[in-house]
């Protein structure tokens, strides 16, 4: 039977603090402790067998993709539908301004987190449709071990399908800056061995 280990990291920091945005697919480079997580999970994968390294096209996520591929000497595999949520409108705004100018949309994507669309943008449900078929594609290939390095939303939702968890429920999985998930394939069936584990800069594993 076919097994697959699919590590699936989120990018570095990006420099926000406590500034709460929609990013979307903003292209926002990695702040300097971005980079310093990305050296540190650098060092964890350079111990782990590589097949390939896939990620989005946005510079956040290059960014930590190049410098984990660094100790592989290879270069990642962008794919433009491994992109962020689509924020529309909304794309780079603080949530407080948009909880003041548009108070009712702002509570029905609340209320309906799976299926609103802000004015122009994705909905979690429209982000699942283009980003689940290319997971699949991937875990379905001949490699046994592949790292996708992504987004907080773009991994909640593989999280999400991986787990058989409905989308309404897609803010109950944490995806901190830097953290690295471990999906582990046999067959047909998923196990996520671990979720949201971040990197110990002391001893260079994992907790």
């Amino acid at each position: 039977m076919d097994k697959k280990l699919i590590y699936l990291v989120r990018h570095g920091d990006i420099g926000l603090g406590r500034d709460k945005r929609y990013i979307g697919q903003s292209d926002l480079p990695l702040s300097t402790l971005g980079r310093k997580q990305a050296t540190l999970l650098k060092e964890i994968f350079r111990r782990v067998p590589l097949d390939n390294i896939y990620c989005s096209d946005i510079g956040r996520v290059q960014q930590t993709a190049d410098i984990i591929a660094s100790a592989h000497q290879s270069v990642p595999i962008a794919r433009v539908e491994l992109r962020e949520l689509y924020m529309g409108d909304w794309e780079g705004k603080p949530f407080s301004e948009i909880r003041a100018k548009y108070p009712k949309e702002f509570k029905e994507r609340g209320e309906d987190i799976a299926n609103y669309s802000p004015p122009e943008g994705e909905s979690f449900s429209d982000c699942y449709r283009r980003v689940i078929p290319v997971f699949e594609s991937l875990a379905k290939s001949d490699e046994t071990t592949i790292l996708i390095v992504g987004h907080a939303g773009v991994n909640r939702v593989i999280l999400c399908h991986v787990l058989g968890i409905p989308l309404e429920n897609v803010f109950r999985l944490e995806q901190n800056y830097g953290c690295v998930n471990l999906i582990y394939k046999e067959g047909f069936e998923y196990r996520l061995k671990y979720l949201n584990s971040i990197v110990n800069r002391d001893l260079y594993r994992m907790y």
